[in-house]
């Protein structure tokens, strides 16, 4: 498989590593647009949300806490984050591997 985010998992492309589960791996962007961007990918190589449906509910929990411990660590917990994934060529899904973005540290535009 082609995948960069597969290659990252498996080692193959360095990262910086923020955090990683059992299940998912959390990474910084290389494109930041915030002082804070990381990307938290499953492990294993999903594209959709619905795939997420073959996780049992501890692999759930364990991308939400995830997503609490990254904010706490990098200092964007109490003033607020943004969590988002986008799904599909229209919305602007570069890399056709499910992944979380947890941006901060600064305040962010609105959307809709």
């Amino acid at each position: 498989m082609d995948c960069i985010f597969c290659k990252i998992v498996s080692g193959e492309i360095p990262s910086q590593i923020v955090g990683e589960t059992e299940h998912f791996l959390a990474f910084r962007d290389i494109n930041p647009i915030a002082p804070t961007h990381v990307l938290i990918i499953p492990k294993v190589h999903i594209e959709k949300p619905s795939e997420l449906s073959s996780f049992d509910d501890n692999a759930l929990g364990e991308l939400f806490n995830l997503i609490q411990e990254i904010a706490e660590s990098e200092g964007i917990s109490e003033t607020g984050f943004r969590t988002l994934f986008n799904t599909g060529k229209n919305a602007g899904q570069e890399v056709k591997h499910l992944h979380f973005h947890v941006i901060g540290g600064r305040k962010l535009g609105k959307i809709g």
